[in-house]
């Protein structure tokens, strides 16, 4: 092997310890604090009453830190790491039932995730969308680059329920409407390879087709629309949005990735928890996960039965975050409460 470069060994080696990383920081910080506690004690009984007065307030803010690395801490620590951390997020968005006012209620939720992407440092871009008269959108197909997008994003997978006045119902009526979501792991893009872990390349069948024109003079000039058929499961993509053949059929195969990683991934969570079934049934599409009434200004996470009485925030602010930070604190005790039914 060449000067400079390392060897595979080495690479796993260094991975290693970059994941032991948040252990050993926390164990340091630990002893630094439990430290400071000891050297508290003797102020306690200092004849001062502001010195008191001060250590006791300086004791009580370190025994609490200390609690919440004895309780929080150190047991999300041992959740092993997810298989998925470094790996990008493609979502699907998808009108449901309701027709005009699901369409836009798309759309609104769509803003929702681009914005939250925006405020983590991602990069969010809108890869292909069907947009309907009025404003809104029946489908749409979200790629959200940066590491840890999947993991943070794919609790929103499900049926989100909106039970809203529509603007064009002159009697006031609630109407109730859907949007199915499905967030997938995207990793690195490249091009098809033989060698491909999750499909065998003679597996896809590679269909060119006339994209669909806005009209007047660019209507069906060029044969740059894509479509892949993955024969051995079904899984279809089609993909038109992109300016050449060539593009497209790079988004594809990269839609194509996702949507059989997580298949694979779902599959895996199954297998291994087949007696488990709170946490498989958390990976049905179909199920709806989440509703927001705009009469009451509240969403509601039927999962965990987590309400946030100010829909604007979630909409509009970042009320998103304190649903995605409840759902990993929700899977990290699920994780945690398997790990000890796994030892004993």
């Amino acid at each position: 092997m060449s000067e400079g470069m390392s060897s595979p060994e080495d690479i796993a080696r260094a991975r290693h310890v970059k994941e032991l990383e948040p252990l050993h920081d926390a164990w340091t910080s630990w002893l630094k604090t439990r430290k400071s506690l000891l050297d508290t004690l003797p102020l306690l009984k200092d004849p001062d009453p502001t010195m008191r007065s001060l250590a006791e307030d300086e004791f009580a803010t370190l025994k609490e830190s200390l609690s919440t690395y004895l309780s929080t801490t150190f047991p999300s620590l041992l959740v092993p790491p997810s298989q998925t951390r470094s790996f990008s997020a493609l979502l699907e968005l998808r009108a449901g039932v309701g027709g005009s006012e699901a369409m836009l209620f798309m759309v609104d939720l769509l803003r929702v995730y681009v914005r939250y992407a925006h405020s983590q440092g991602w990069r969010a871009d809108v890869i292909q969308s069907t947009e309907v008269m009025g404003g809104g959108m029946r489908d749409a197909i979200v790629e959200v680059k940066g590491d840890g997008g999947y993991d943070t994003l794919r609790w929103e997978t499900g049926v989100h329920r909106v039970q809203r006045v529509p603007a064009t119902e002159a009697s006031g009526r609630v109407h109730t409407s859907t949007v199915a979501i499905i967030v997938l792991p995207l990793s690195e893009e490249a091009e098809p390879a033989a060698d491909d872990n999750l499909f065998k390349i003679e597996d896809v069948r590679i269909e060119v087709m006339r994209s669909r024109g806005a009209g007047g003079q660019h209507v069906n000039k060029t044969e740059s629309a894509v479509r892949l058929t993955h024969m051995p499961t079904g899984v279809t993509v089609s993909m038109q949005d992109e300016r050449s053949q060539h593009q497209n059929k790079r988004r594809a195969f990269q839609v194509l990735r996702a949507r059989l990683m997580d298949m694979k991934i779902t599959r895996e969570l199954a297998e291994r928890r087949a007696t488990r079934q709170n946490l498989v049934r958390t990976a049905d599409r179909s199920e709806k996960i989440r509703t927001y009434n705009y009469a009451q200004d509240r969403v509601t996470d039927h999962r965990i039965g987590l309400s946030l009485m100010n829909l604007q925030s979630f909409m509009e602010d970042d009320g998103v975050q304190e649903f995605l930070d409840a759902m990993r604190r929700n899977w990290q005790e699920e994780m945690m409460e398997e790990a000890v039914s796994d030892a004993d």
